[in-house]
């Protein structure tokens, strides 16, 4: 199957569904057509991203034969029971991360990944297709730098600063127990993992959350959009989510880190941050200036490689659609991580996935269960279930 003939459809009409309309387009993939939470909603989506269908419910999206695979953009309590159905009605499925609510309901969907193993089951792990990102994870492929001794670093943004600001993803029975260490933190888990390859053993953590009230607006409030919002009437809500969040991390193998989040960090919009110390050198990078990553050395001088395919490996310029001086940031993590995604569909072979898969979800709620239970115990606890 060639990728023109796959057809799509968008579950959900916020921020991450616009994102997901546009790398799709520039990836060619046809969409069929776009469902949201109401009626209206799905109306006025349409309109605005030019599609042409609106589905009246989810049974139609199910049901429709032009529909190949579905991309779920909606909030966390959700993906499991759509995944499911999905699956079960033969559509291959792109979910959001994180993955599920909790680790049982993202067992249940790897195990069901397993039992349609003829249809892709994809996580939205964007970050993996930064090409300094791919780049840094060659060079230790390669063992360029030698034995990890530890990495550390950060996802920041100021959206939840306030304690007007307010969205779906601040509420527990949508979002899960947790939610900047699952939702932006679950980046740089599965980042760290994809880049080095090494599994986290064991975690201490503490959280905290920063307004244990927020007021909430009659309605609702899309992702990212409350400063732009115009005053209205609220109402007072209490918050069980963290609004910040550090961890302590062990390695097998015997390497350290540290990484923490903030949702309150006023200035920053989106920032995902490593550095990653090893025995030959030391690699860092951030989202902020996702065109450069710093290699420091000891006994010779530290230099800045910037994105240029002409400088990057194989597997690094792949990501690249444009030459140096020409950036690549945001949106084409999501055009590339969709290209590999439908590639391996159009393919026909699903055996061996280059794309993050329900399993790297897995991984990475099964990390956030032990920051739970070290945060809940006050100290180390062991991750548990993660492959050997």
């Amino acid at each position: 199957m060639d990728v023109l003939q796959i057809g799509v459809a968008i579950i959900g009409t916020g921020f991450m569904a616009q994102v997901h309309i546009e790398a799709l387009r520039r990836v060619g993939v046809t969409i069929e057509g776009i469902l949201g939470s109401s009626s209206d909603r799905s109306r006025e989506a349409a309109q605005r991203f030019g599609l042409q269908l609106v589905y009246e419910n989810w049974e139609r999206v199910l049901e429709d034969p032009s529909v190949h695979a579905v991309h779920l953009c909606v909030p966390n309590r959700l993906h499991l029971p759509m995944a499911r159905s999905a699956l079960l009605a033969g559509k291959h499925v792109l979910c959001e991360k994180p993955l599920a609510m909790n680790s049982q309901e993202s067992a249940e969907l790897v195990a069901l990944a397993k039992q349609f193993s003829n249809q892709a089951t994809g996580v939205n792990y964007n970050n993996r297709y930064y090409p300094l990102c791919i780049e840094a994870k060659e060079a230790v492929a390669a063992g360029d730098l030698g034995r990890i001794f530890h990495i550390t670093g950060s996802v920041t943004q100021d959206w939840l600063l306030y304690d007007t600001d307010y969205n779906w993803r601040v509420l527990r029975e949508e979002q899960g127990e947790l939610r900047a260490l699952a939702d932006i933190g679950a980046h740089w888990m599965d980042l760290m993992h994809f880049i080095t390859g090494l599994e986290v053993e064991a975690i201490c953590s503490d959280f905290t959350t920063v307004h244990p009230v927020r007021l909430r607006p009659i309605g609702e409030v899309a992702t990212f959009a409350g400063k732009e919002a115009a005053p209205t009437e609220t109402r007072p809500i209490p918050i069980r989510t963290d609004d910040y969040g550090a961890v302590l991390l062990r390695f097998r193998g015997g390497a350290n880190g540290c990484f923490f989040v903030s949702q309150v960090s006023a200035g920053r919009k989106y920032r995902v941050a490593f550095e990653i110390a090893a025995q030959n050198r030391t690699l860092a990078w951030n989202s902020e200036r996702s065109e450069e990553m710093w290699i420091g050395h000891r006994t010779e001088p530290n230099r800045m490689l910037m994105r240029d395919p002409a400088l990057l490996s194989p597997s690094a310029r792949s990501a690249c659609d444009y030459p140096g001086g020409h950036n690549e940031g945001y949106p084409d993590t999501f055009k590339m991580c969709f290209r590999d995604f439908y590639r391996a569909i159009a393919s026909g072979d699903l055996s061996k996935p280059t794309y993050p898969t329900f399993t790297d979800g897995h991984r990475d709620i099964l990390m956030c269960d032990a920051i739970l239970r070290s945060h809940q115990k006050g100290g180390w606890v062991n991750v548990e279930g993660v492959p050997a």
